[in-house]
């Protein structure tokens, strides 16, 4: 008796058929986002917290060039408040793909005659979308606690769009610590360990010159701070550096370059990882 081979079907290929089977993927995340309505509403109550907290516990003790007003810190701090909402969604891309992984999911999708980035780009988009979500709502409660926009509506989408790119840049970074680890539990923690340095070693909530020389450097060039920057200049709030490193004073085009090199490196790595991890 002769034994019998069987492979997965090969993708018909084509930028087409990955478009296709990514937006197929993504449907299904989103769908199984709205079963699951807690991991929305937990996603929603963080940065909320952020917004109270900074806004009314620190408000009072934090001067934002000679102000010591409240509502200027407030309209300071939503910048760096919205960057790290979306750059903590990394966190959740992470886990959502390991649990696939764990639950042998990849193994099923592998099965089936599919483009191989479009699990994970896939994952990546509905991840972009309920972040969205969350900025939306976090810009009403913004609002609510006396933020405010000064340069035009199209300048604030601007802002937004920067704010979605760096989150979505992040996610990739998710994706491949999520196909790095074994349980989803170390896909969260490994998610989020790193950001804590990233997120407050920057602009977001404080000024970077009132920092040490060394450290001010390397807030002054850190993406994230980059994207704080451009959307402090783009919302028209006070507290724009007026540090001479090139990322502060080209800031929009510093966010654009970092996050798109961000999402060229991390998707090709998550790519590569995806395809040996599932072999």
């Amino acid at each position: 008796m002769t034994a019998v081979t069987t492979t997965a079907p090969r993708p018909a290929g084509g930028i087409g058929q990955s478009i296709r089977d990514s937006l197929v993927v993504a449907k299904r995340n989103l769908i199984r986002m709205t079963r699951i309505p807690e991991m929305v509403i937990f996603g929603l109550i963080q940065p909320i917290m952020f917004v109270v907290l900074f806004s009314y516990v620190f408000g009072g003790s934090m001067v934002v060039g000679n102000s010591t007003d409240p509502v200027d810190y407030r309209n300071f701090l939503m910048a760096g408040i919205f960057a790290q909402t979306v750059t903590f969604a990394t966190a959740g891309a992470g886990a959502g793909i390991a649990d696939d992984m764990h639950k042998g999911l990849i193994d099923r999708f592998r099965s089936l005659p599919m483009a191989r980035g479009a699990v994970l780009t896939g994952r990546t988009i509905a991840d972009l979308v309920q972040t969205a979500l969350t900025l939306l709502v976090l810009a009403i409660v913004a609002l609510l606690v006396g933020w405010r926009i000064h340069e035009g509506i199209w300048k604030a989408l601007g802002a937004f769009g920067l704010l979605l790119l760096l989150g979505y840049a992040f996610t990739w970074v998710g994706a491949l610590i999520g196909l790095s680890v074994r349980t989803p539990e170390a896909a969260t923690s490994g998610g989020l360990i790193w950001l804590f340095p990233v997120t407050f070693v920057s602009n977001a909530f404080v000024d970077s010159s009132k920092m040490t020389p060394w450290l001010r450097h390397v807030a002054d060039w850190n993406p994230f701070s980059a994207t704080v920057q451009a959307c402090r200049e783009l919302f028209g709030n006070p507290g724009v550096s007026n540090s001479p490193a090139w990322p502060m004073q080209h800031a929009v085009w510093a966010s654009v370059i970092y996050s798109v090199l961000i999402i060229l490196l991390f998707r090709t790595l998550a790519v590569r990882k995806y395809r040996s991890a599932a072999a």
